[in-house]
């Protein structure tokens, strides 16, 4: 990179406010350290289905101390560890899992699993029940799989209207753990609107990490000329913190990798706001912030903003209390 030259050659400031809290998530380092603990207890490999998490970084460091990523278990020896990612999984993977006698490892994160529990009490209730999401999302698959009865699943206010059900129906909500806050409370608001018999938890679904991220995002973008987020480009939150930056009316990016960061995008700014998803590892913004620095003379300010201190316990497959289960559906 060729460092900006200013009036009197040397280089020109850049101010850098780095959001709080950033980074990885309670269930981002429970999911990591699952896979790591599974490789210490049964030896590589172990199988994991889909992604661990959706940072290409995490994921090539497990794969280089002996994980394996597959998307479907037919790929997978019979008898083989296998781990299911921080996602979820539909309840026919399960299956699949018990049928060639995998020793299954969940590690599906606790928030994710919550909303699966909600969607099948509400569906218990006798209502019709929405799922406000991305279909096709590897989360909102292993929900829609884990409820045995239909579920609706909406994206936008518009597909709202579009739902095919009487404006009597009984209805209750969930959502995807990794959602604009701002964005699915408009959605909410339109159920609420065509379906008077509406139930659901607010925003109480959606990930305190994914929120506490966006908050920190809004406070600083008001004060910054370019947002940088590290992120990988199939990661839900991380694609949400670029969309609310932008929406806040700064310009950003997302910086899967340092190679991925353009110097042009530095061009008339003098000040930048970072930060990273929530399955981003810091490492990824150190060099970040190693590159601004062979540009620009940077004044890095650390933001104050919500203290996390939640951790999830390990699957008792690994955390000492037994070995990882042969799956019994």
């Amino acid at each position: 990179m060729r460092a900006e030259q200013g009036t009197n050659g040397a280089k020109p400031p850049l101010r850098v406010l780095l959001a709080n809290p950033r980074g990885f998530c309670a269930g981002v380092e429970r999911a990591i350290q699952t896979v790591e603990r599974a490789l210490a207890q049964h030896g590589a490999p172990v199988y994991v289905r889909h992604e661990i998490v959706h940072n290409a970084r995490v994921c090539d460091t497990l794969r280089k101390k002996g994980a394996i990523f597959i998307e479907d278990l037919s790929e997978v020896p019979a008898g083989s560890v296998v781990i299911f990612s921080a996602h979820g999984v539909p309840r026919r993977v399960e299956e699949e899992a018990a049928a060639a006698h995998h020793a299954v490892i969940d590690a599906t994160c606790p928030l994710v699993s919550k909303v699966h529990g909600t969607a099948r009490r509400y569906v218990a209730e006798g209502r019709a029940v929405i799922l406000i999401g991305h279909l096709g999302h590897v989360e909102v698959e292993g929900t829609l799989g884990q409820v045995d009865a239909p579920l609706h699943v909406v994206g936008s206010v518009e597909e709202v209207a579009e739902l095919d059900l009487p404006p009597d129906c009984a209805v209750a909500y969930v959502t995807q753990t990794t959602l604009s806050v701002t964005d699915t409370q408009g959605i909410i608001a339109a159920i609420r609107e065509r379906f008077p018999d509406t139930v659901g938890p607010e925003t109480r679904d959606i990930c305190y990490a994914t929120q506490n991220r966006q908050q920190a995002v809004r406070e600083i973008a008001g004060d910054v000329d370019l947002f940088l987020v590290v992120g990988a480009r199939n990661s839900s939150n991380s694609n949400r913190l670029v969309e609310i930056a932008a929406d806040e009316g700064v310009t950003a990016h997302l910086v899967p990798e340092v190679r991925d960061f353009d110097p042009n995008w530095l061009q008339d700014v003098a000040s930048v706001g970072i930060t990273a998803g929530a399955s981003a590892p810091e490492v990824i913004v150190d060099e970040l912030l190693a590159a601004l620095s062979e540009l620009r003379v940077l004044d890095v300010t650390s933001r104050d903003g919500v203290r996390e201190n939640i951790t999830f316990k390990l699957p008792r497959e690994i955390d000492g209390r037994e070995r990882a289960r042969r799956v019994a559906v």
